[in-house]
């Protein structure tokens, strides 16, 4: 069945028909009435390629050197809540196929599986994404916790300062992680495969999915509609807050959610390693202009002094190579290993960063650019109707 899959669309329907609605489209959608989702396409395909002639491009290089490390690929694996829905410990699984790739692994806060598992189990290059809770104390803790287990990056998201408006979750009788519902529950019933072989095993393993990174005595309280305010997502983030994180972490930070050249600057002055160009997929904020719009001012005001990454909608390997030609100097990715992970677990996964390596490589050749350090906006502009 995987190998039908010829690209990322391919591989997005064997999800949708492997995965219970509610899982698949809080993955799958975006926030309020999804123009966020039109857009984040849009600014994709409104970018055209501008490719050179009689150029040797024999022997094409994807390679970047990204934090001091050289890694094959120009990619990152985005940090995604609901990983170890769509597979049994799929945090697991996307780490082993990063780690294959050669790429990071980025875990998230609201992962399901324990990073010191993930961290044993999957021999990847992690990162750790944080959403600061109310109680900073238990954040900073974390933290503590990332360091300890030899985690070196930090990633901290700061678009999530109140609830994305995601009606269909409601309609879909979905949250995360599993409550109790009747149309959650006959959605479920409708597919048995998922029923079986990922809620099953939890349940036989380890008990109805939790988030594993909350503290020890706050973890049951988050299969109620609201968790407790100490681990709430704070809305009350400031720069103060980001130079204390900086002060306490000793390894590399990078923010997360960033879109205007102003918050990038401020955020390089306040210590950070670098920011990631981001819209949450237009998970968040429906109206939220589409990354590729505003990164080349972005990386105009960072100017080198940091590491700029971008992320969100990206569905082929003509996006990841758009991005870096706009000034990423490498791209996250969310929902396509999700979708890989969802149909196969590891195998799906790797299949997935596969897919997206041939095509970037395809488009090198046809650029005439053999070179990711070659690629520069020259390459790009935008379409004119």
């Amino acid at each position: 069945m995987l190998s039908t899959a010829l690209n990322v669309e391919d591989v997005r329907r064997l999800a949708r028909r492997r995965l219970p609605r509610g899982i698949f489209d809080y993955i799958d959608r975006g926030a309020e009435d999804e123009v966020g989702l039109a857009r984040l396409r849009r600014g994709f395909d409104e970018l055209v390629f501008h490719p050179r002639i009689l150029v040797d491009v024999s022997r094409r290089d994807l390679s970047v050197r990204l934090f001091g490390h050289e890694q094959p690929l120009p990619l990152v694996i985005a940090p995604t809540a609901a990983a170890g829905l769509a597979w049994h410990q799929g945090e697991i699984e996307l780490a082993r196929a990063a780690a294959k790739a050669g790429i990071p692994f980025t875990i998230a806060t609201e992962s399901i599986t324990e990073m010191e598992r993930i961290v044993t189990e999957s021999r990847a290059r992690l990162w750790f994404q944080l959403y600061m809770w109310q109680a900073r104390d238990l954040s900073y803790a974390l933290i503590d916790r990332a360091w300890a287990s030899g985690i070196e990056t930090l990633v901290l998201t700061v678009d999530t300062v109140a609830n994305p408006i995601r009606e269909y979750n409601a309609r879909n009788g979905y949250a995360v992680p599993i409550r109790a519902s009747l149309r959650g529950g006959l959605d479920m019933l409708t597919h048995p495969r998922w029923v079986v072989s990922v809620l099953l095993r939890y349940l036989i393993d380890e008990g109805l999915p939790t988030f594993r990174h909350y503290p020890e005595g706050l973890r049951a309280s988050i299969t109620r509609s609201k968790p407790c305010s100490e681990v709430r997502l704070t809305d009350a983030l400031g720069w103060d807050d980001f130079r204390e994180l900086r002060r306490r972490w000793r390894g590399r930070l990078i923010l997360k959610g960033v879109l205007t050249a102003g918050d990038a600057a401020r955020a390089v002055e306040a210590g950070a390693d670098g920011i990631v160009v981001s819209s949450h997929g237009a998970r968040n904020l429906d109206a939220a202009i589409p990354p590729v719009r505003v990164l080349p001012a972005i990386a105009e005001a960072v100017r080198g002094r940091a590491t700029v990454l971008a992320d969100s909608g990206v569905r082929r390997g003509t996006d990841v190579l758009k991005l870096m030609a706009l000034g990423a100097d490498a791209v996250l990715i969310g929902r396509a290993p999700l979708y890989g992970i969802a149909t196969a677990g590891e195998a799906g996964a790797s299949h997935v960063l596969d897919l997206l390596r041939r095509e970037m490589l395809a488009t090198l050749g046809f650029l005439g650019c053999p070179r990711l350090d070659a690629l520069d906006s020259s390459f790009v502009s935008y379409e004119r109707s």
